[in-house]
Formats: C-alpha cells, sequence, structure tokens
C-alpha cells in the first residue's frame, strides 16, 4: 500500500504513521481505541491475519473468508470510549463503520469489548445496536470523497493518475 496515503481508521495520519506500522507487526496499539482503529483499517484491507492476531483466542474464528465479502468500508466514526487506555485491562469503544453493499451506503452501529493479555489488547466481542443505509445512494465516481478517509476527491487522491 503507499504510505502517502491517508489511514482508512480516520486518524488523519498517513498509513505507515498509523495503522501500517500495526499491520506490519512493528508496533502494537497502546489503547483499545488504537486497536479498533487498526482493525477497522485491517477489515477495509481485508487484512485476515492481522485480524485474527488480535482477535482475543477463547473466542477468535478459525478464519475470515473476505472472498465472499461485497463490501468497500469506507469510513469509521467514534462515538465514544469507556476505559480502554494504556493501564487499563478491559475497554469499550463505540463507533459507526460506514460501508459501501451493492451500490448502497449502509452505518453498522457497534459497541466493541476489548481486553488487555500479556500487554496486548484483543478484541473480545461487539454488539451491533444499528445497521441501516445511508440516506443517499453512495457516489462512486472520480469526483466522489476518496474511501481512504484523506477529504479528497478519489481523481486527485488514490485515483490519481
Amino acid at each position: 500500500m503507499d504510505t502517502q496515503v491517508f489511514c482508512r481508521c480516520g486518524s488523519g495520519l498517513n498509513y505507515a504513521q498509523c495503522c501500517g506500522s500495526f499491520h506490519a507487526g512493528e508496533s502494537k496499539p497502546v489503547t483499545a481505541l488504537a486497536l479498533m482503529r487498526s482493525r477497522f483499517s485491517a477489515y477495509a484491507l481485508h487484512d485476515s491475519g492481522y485480524l485474527l492476531e488480535t482477535w482475543d483466542a477463547r473466542v477468535r474464528p478459525e478464519l475470515i473468508d473476505f472472498s465472499k465479502e461485497n463490501v468497500d468500508w469506507l469510513r469509521l466514526e467514534i462515538g465514544g470510549t469507556k476505559k480502554g487506555g494504556a493501564n487499563d485491562a478491559k475497554g469499550v469503544v463505540e463507533f459507526k463503520a460506514y460501508y459501501v453493499q451493492d451500490g448502497e451506503e449502509y452505518v453498522m452501529n457497534e459497541v466493541s469489548q476489548f481486553v488487555k493479555r500479556a500487554g496486548g489488547w484483543f478484541y473480545l466481542d461487539g454488539r451491533v445496536k444499528s445497521i441501516g443505509k445511508v440516506g443517499l445512494q453512495a457516489n462512486r465516481g472520480r469526483n466522489a470523497l476518496c474511501s481512504c478517509g484523506s477529504g479528497k476527491k478519489f481523481k486527485r487522491c488514490c485515483g490519481a493518475d
């Protein structure tokens, strides 16, 4: 991935300075929120290895198969956190994840729980509060906002020639 592209997690940093270092195994998230953001980016990039690695082993699925997924994850909005700091053992993050499926934009609101074990954060489980269509159909053309979260038009960002 181009390291100058903004990270999908919505931090405003480029991928290499943000979730890219987690995905490459160069560093670990120090908060539940940082893990949440990095997992969203991993979903957007279909990085099943990172997702499985950061899932609590007691509840982790055997595999994640993206071959049947027809979803393009667009952006992440954090609604709030409870605990989950560097010195905590548990944390909760509420978020909204926006995605496009079959040409229409949806939003999923979830509350996720995280645990810290052996100095690292892991996803434990989540409760989906709601899933629904976003008011307007997503504009996926070259003049649409880029899905990387940069705030630029696609043609001036990831779609630049």
